[in-house]
């Protein structure tokens, strides 16, 4: 008897423990991965490189503009994301897309899963969030990086 309630009680903290991770797992997942994250860095360089091919750059947010972005607007505002549709709908499924937002960190960011959201079901293969975890003064602006 002892041996059938020990297995019971492994089963049900086996059960518990799963579920927990499940659970943590599916609170702190986002739309995109780490290889869709572009490092600032490289997408200053690219900027700077007048021989690079250039990706096109959406600033989904309230924030500064990157050289070379075209502003949309808050990407939680449906009109904006209405307006980022219509942009990516000239676009070759392939063509790098850029987005950035950079008004807070992407854990507060109300506009960056929305919009990465609409490149996915748009089907872009090559979408990519700015990495700006912090935002963009702190990723970006202080770093020298070329703004409008």
């Amino acid at each position: 008897m002892n041996t059938q309630i020990a297995r019971c009680l492994n089963t049900l903290v086996a059960v518990f423990c799963f579920s927990g991770l499940s659970l943590a797992r599916a609170q702190t997942d986002e739309p995109w991965t780490d290889k869709q994250l572009k490092d600032p860095a490289v997408l200053a360089a690219a900027i700077a490189d007048s021989k690079a091919p250039k990706p096109v750059i959406f600033n989904i947010g309230p924030v500064q503009q990157i050289k070379g972005a075209v502003a949309i607007g808050p990407a939680s505002a449906q009109a904006n994301l209405e307006k980022l549709k219509q942009q990516l709908a000239k676009l070759p499924k392939d063509k790098e897309v850029i987005i950035y937002c950079g008004c807070c960190p992407f854990s507060r960011c109300p506009n960056v899963r929305p919009a990465f959201e609409l490149l996915q079901k748009m089907k872009f293969k090559n979408a990519k969030l700015l990495n700006l975890p912090n935002n963009l003064k702190d990723d970006w602006i202080s770093k020298g990086y070329p703004l409008e």
